[in-house]
């Protein structure tokens, strides 16, 4: 792997990991947006702009970042399959049993006092839609939520990830043996929403691709002779824009509704992960010969880890008390997500100082 491909895939993960504090910062009334959602509220800057942002031109994120996983993964092929696994074991399962367990004690210390309490409900972050508090849904639904279902939700990606690592000699040999069956099905289960227990559609698709391109050798350092950069970007953020305009436009409960506004929300990935990832090779490498921005992707992980439900505690809290300013939904949505990541990294930094054992289990050990 070549120097500038490193430094490109490190400076899109911080990124992505960033970036996904302003899909999960919204303030819209909807506070869950799936592909399909419609808004029903008005159509303003400040809602327009955050659907265009939250449910639109970021969610490239998560499918780029199984990607780059799957290449690295199967970069790494030399290295035994038991060797591997105890690796992501410590690296992925760990920290996310450890995020897992600090979010349920959050919300479980926040619900000891009404007014804190009442500010858990009303962010609604229970996977399961039981927003009651802990002690009457009792130790077997923490223990459940523990495992499975966390309020820290962005944690599903690194329980997926690391039971793709864990299936990764059966991709490997289908793969080589029958990509040509492999991928498609997998494409159809991303694009079709499939999710069954373990086995989820929206990272296996592309999960196999990046492992694909690696054991065939396919450079990915420079577009193909067809691409063309302007295009692509016209073609994402036009995408995106028609999408959003429809989100406010289109009768919501309608199947014609949810099929289209879905069909344009794959369009958008497929879209914005070719136009990043050919865009973005001179600002990478412009971005890590910086020694703060370098220092601060070293703490993509902790980022990760920590922000939610951080953040959906703290956007609640502020909506309650500020919410009457003008332009308060906007403003927060800039400043909230930066300002909290800022925060994580500044956690970061002291964990690693004074407990940096503490600061490796949650890290997975990484930056030590």
């Amino acid at each position: 792997m070549t120097r500038l491909l490193s430094q490109k895939f490190r400076f899109l993960t911080f990124a992505c990991i960033f970036l996904l504090a302003y899909v999960h910062g919204y303030n819209l009334h909807n506070t869950y947006l799936q592909p399909h959602s419609t808004v029903h509220e008005p159509i303003t800057v400040t809602t327009f702009f955050e659907y265009l942002l939250a449910n639109g031109l970021l969610r490239f994120r998560i499918p780029l970042l199984f990607l780059i996983s799957g290449y690295l993964y199967a970069h790494y092929d030399d290295q035994p399959y038991g060797q591997r696994t105890r690796k992501r074991f410590a690296t992925l399962l760990v920290p996310y049993l450890l995020w897992s367990a600090l979010a349920l004690l959050l919300t479980f210390a926040l619900q000891q006092h009404p007014h804190s309490a009442a500010i858990v409900k009303a962010a609604a972050v229970d996977q399961l839609g039981d927003n009651r508090p802990y002690t009457e849904i009792g130790w077997s639904g923490m223990l459940y939520r523990w495992l499975l279902a966390p309020p820290a939700y962005q944690l599903w990606f690194i329980f997926v990830l690391f039971v793709y690592n864990l299936l990764y000699p059966f991709i490997r040999w289908v793969l080589l043996r029958a990509a040509w069956f492999w991928l498609p099905v997998c494409f159809v289960l991303w694009f079709t929403y499939f999710n069954i227990g373990l086995i989820e559609g929206q990272g296996l698709f592309f999960f196999s691709m990046g492992a694909f391109i690696r054991l065939r050798h396919y450079s990915i350092e420079k577009p193909p002779r067809w691409y063309s950069e302007g295009l692509a970007w016209i073609f994402f953020l036009g995408v995106c824009f028609i999408k959003t305009f429809m989100a406010f436009e289109l009768a919501p409960n309608s199947p014609a509704t949810w099929y289209t506004l879905a069909i344009l929300y794959n369009l958008a990935i497929l879209a914005g992960i070719m136009a990043v990832w050919f865009s973005s090779s001179r600002l990478a490498a412009w971005c890590m010969q910086r020694p703060l921005f370098k220092q601060l992707s070293g703490y993509s992980f902790f980022m990760y880890g920590m922000h939610i439900p951080l953040l959906a505690y703290v956007a609640t809290w502020l909506r309650q008390v500020a919410g009457h300013f003008s332009y308060f939904r906007l403003s927060a949505y800039l400043l909230l997500p930066a300002v909290l990541m800022l925060l994580c990294v500044g956690t970061a930094m002291l964990l690693r100082r004074y407990l940096p054992r503490l600061y490796g289990w949650l890290a997975g050990g990484r930056g030590l």
